[in-house]
């Protein structure tokens, strides 16, 4: 049997591992110190029983076995925990965990939960062995195959029916992820997120199409329609995922050999759709900037400088600024400049040249060009001219 021990404190992980590599040598264990850690290991292991605590940094312990359990529908979760907060046992009682254990645990209880366990699982084992391997082999070959299928690649005459044969009609759903970082967790999350979301609606799968992207194939059990399912689905990743997302879907689909065309079509479709907030908050992310611009109104304001300083791909922030304030980002910065301009004109001495570069135009025949342009009159004029408009 193997045993994944996840807790981000040190002296916690190495306790529990002594007392079960004691009581249990047959048994193999494994250590993480967070969940993310957890979640490679999971993907790579054939992992049986999993001990973790509730509160680590990043994500919950809870939050790990939600997101897990649809595709490691086997494992068995005892959760480990400090805190005797009833709402933390009942949600993982909710999600399926065998036990709710308060440190400090003692040995002998510890030794006695996995014991109990170790018979269910041995039986569980025997029973599903050889139907989890083929169940696991067969959903990888059809997941490569719909990923190349969708990709408008060659199948070297591969009969797609026996895959999706119990498909007569169905919906494609494709999800993007916005990043330049490595991505395999957020993979993991939203492969376990859409296909547990999919399973609850009806029948189908997700294959990862390529490095950004994830694309759905569901039946729905009722024509209800895509949109509690879509809704639902969003709402689940705004909760895990820490990055940008989008969620693209397509009409009812009948024939097969629309499917590569109708991916094409979704890809373009996402390119000009704007990426989903993501959880540390795309409001925040806005007022931060617009806070920087106003106090560096002087110094060269790119989209690509403002965005860093929040910490977000310039593209994304783009579509997040836009939304958020009604405007593109150069509007935005070209109107606040010019409306600083005419304050200095009309309430300070200072000459024209000096109050270009104190807006961020060095370029004094520029800045009339674009004031004249913005305000229908020379910055000269509109100093003489009180009744001059205003932006």
């Amino acid at each position: 049997m193997n045993i994944l021990v996840v807790d981000d404190e040190e002296v916690i992980r190495s306790g529990v591992e002594r007392t079960i590599r004691k009581a249990f040598p047959q048994h193999r264990v494994v250590m993480a110190d967070s969940p993310e850690a957890a979640v490679e290991l999971l993907k790579s292991l054939p992992i049986d029983l999993v001990l973790t605590d509730v509160l680590m940094p990043g994500m919950t312990g809870l939050e790990l076995i939600e997101i897990s359990r649809g595709r490691h529908s086997h494992i068995k979760w005892i959760v480990i925990s400090a805190y005797s907060e009833f709402a933390y046992a009942k949600e993982a009682v909710r999600l399926g965990a065998k036990d709710y254990l308060l440190k400090p645990i003692g040995k002998d209880t510890l030794i006695d939960k996995i014991k109990e366990l170790e018979l269910e699982i041995e039986k569980e084992n025997e029973r599903n062995k050889e139907a989890q391997l083929l169940s696991r082999n067969l959903r990888f070959l059809r997941e490569a195959i719909f990923a190349r299928w969708a990709s408008d690649l060659d199948l070297g005459g591969i009969d797609l029916a026996p895959f999706v044969g119990n498909h007569p009609y169905f919906h494609l759903i494709m999800l993007r992820l916005d990043s330049e970082t490595d991505l395999r967790l957020e993979h993991f999350i939203v492969e376990n997120v859409m296909s547990e979301l999919i399973d609850t609606a009806g029948d189908g799968f997700v294959a990862s199409i390529d490095s950004k992207s994830l694309l759905g194939l569901v039946t729905l059990r009722e024509e209800q329609g895509l949109g509690p399912l879509i809704e639902q689905m969003r709402s689940h990743l705004k909760r895990y995922l820490k990055i940008p997302f989008q969620v693209v879907h397509s009409d009812r689909i009948t024939d097969l050999d629309a499917v590569p065309e109708q991916v094409k079509r979704m890809r373009k479709s996402s390119e000009s759709q704007v990426y989903d907030h993501y959880a540390s908050g795309g409001e925040k992310a806005v007022e931060v900037a617009i806070q920087y611009i106003r106090s560096h109104m002087a110094s060269e304001l790119t989209l690509e400088k403002v965005s860093s300083v929040v910490y977000l791909n310039p593209v994304y922030f783009s579509q997040l600024f836009k939304q958020k304030t009604g405007g593109g980002f150069k509007e935005y910065v070209t109107g606040l400049r010019l409306e600083r301009a005419m304050e200095l004109l009309r309430d300070s001495e200072l000459k024209i040249g000096e109050i270009a570069e104190k807006v961020g135009y060095p370029d004094v025949r520029h800045f009339s060009q674009i004031f004249r342009k913005k305000a229908g009159c020379t910055p000269s004029e509109y100093r003489q001219n009180t009744t001059a408009p205003t932006l």
